[in-house]
């Protein structure tokens, strides 16, 4: 290969302009294009980080709802919480005060079944043979790229999600909160994994 004049002894010219990516390292790109290749990686690398950090946000949990219900309502009286969010479902009364069951946030989710898609990728060689009105025979071979006989497979049934959350609340002879915690909770409508993050109204 003849080699250029502004090119040092040794040096090649790139196979492919601007290359990013594992061929770039088997040849030498000039300053210019090596930038190129270190901002696509860091953009890359940007959008990944981007998109994780916006799946933990919105990825509440009951250990969240556990901490924001602690923060929010220890110390305040329970008929608070019930003007807020409901009255109980049961109570439990103690010596030193009551338990009560609170429940909310019920729906029903519906979860539509899932099937394998797109169709596998294959080719499917047929060969047919006849005889046409001479009595000779004649065949002829097809190649088709899709199964016309190919149907997707059901990977999990149609199913309903019952949704709730369910917390128990402790109060005191005063009737003020002492302690409050998720006793049951299911996952949440969206994105979260807590119901009772969501019926809560807890951040993350």
């Amino acid at each position: 290969m003849a080699l250029r004049p502004d090119l040092d002894a040794g040096e090649r010219l790139p196979q492919a302009q601007g290359a990013c990516g594992p061929g770039a390292g088997q040849v030498k790109i000039g300053p210019v294009n090596e930038g190129k290749c270190m901002s696509i990686q860091r953009a890359l690398g940007a959008v990944l980080m981007l998109a994780s950090s916006l799946v933990l946000t919105a990825c509440t949990t009951t250990e969240d709802a556990n901490n924001a219900a602690r923060s929010r309502w220890v110390g305040q009286p329970v008929e608070q919480f019930f003007a807020a969010y409901g009255p109980p479902i049961g109570e439990y009364p103690l010596s030193a005060g009551k338990i009560y069951t609170w429940r909310g946030g019920d729906k029903t989710r519906y979860v539509p079944p899932t099937y394998t898609s797109p169709e596998p990728a294959r080719t499917v060689v047929r060969t047919e043979t006849r005889t046409d009105g001479s009595g000779q025979t004649v065949t002829r071979t097809r190649v088709v790229t899709s199964d016309p006989f190919w149907q997707p497979q059901m990977i999990s049934p149609p199913q309903y999600q019952q949704l709730f959350c369910e917390l128990q609340i402790n109060t005191d002879k005063g009737g003020i909160i002492t302690a409050i915690r998720a006793s049951n909770d299911t996952d949440g409508d969206g994105l979260s994994l807590s119901r009772c993050a969501e019926v809560l109204g807890v951040k993350k």
